[in-house]
C-alpha cells in the first residue's frame, strides 16, 4: 500500500514540473512595438493652414525646402512633405512646431 501511495505522488509531481517545463517553453515575449504611420490618418491641408509655428520651424530648420505637400491628423499633428535640392523627405511637427520622430505620431481614430 506504501509503494502505491509512493507511486502516486511521485506520478502527480512528475506530471506538474511537466506542465511548467511545458509553459516555460512556450512563453512569447514581445521585444518590440512597431508603429506604421499611414497616410489614411492624415487628411491633406493647405499650406495656408498650417499654424503660424510650424510654418515658422520649417523655415528656421529647412531654410532651403520647399513644403509641397501638408497634412494633419486628429491629435493635431502635422505631417509635411519637403523637397531640399531636389531630394524629398516627410517630417512631422506638432501644432507648436516642435519636430516628432515618425513613431512619436500618436494615431486617433
Amino acid at each position: 500500500m506504501r509503494k502505491l501511495v509512493l507511486t502516486l505522488t511521485v506520478a502527480v509531481l512528475t506530471s506538474g514540473a511537466t506542465v511548467f517545463a511545458a509553459n516555460d517553453i512556450n512563453t512569447n515575449n514581445v521585444d518590440e512595438i512597431v508603429v506604421v504611420v499611414s497616410n489614411e490618418d492624415f487628411k491633406e491641408i493647405t499650406l495656408e493652414e498650417l499654424p503660424e509655428a510650424v510654418s515658422n520651424a520649417v523655415l528656421k530648420d529647412f531654410p532651403t525646402a520647399t513644403v509641397v505637400k501638408a497634412y494633419v491628423n486628429g491629435s493635431e499633428q502635422y505631417k509635411i512633405e519637403l523637397t531640399t535640392d531636389g531630394t524629398e523627405s516627410v517630417v512631422y511637427a506638432d501644432k507648436d512646431g516642435n519636430w516628432l520622430e515618425e513613431s512619436d505620431v500618436v494615431v486617433v481614430e
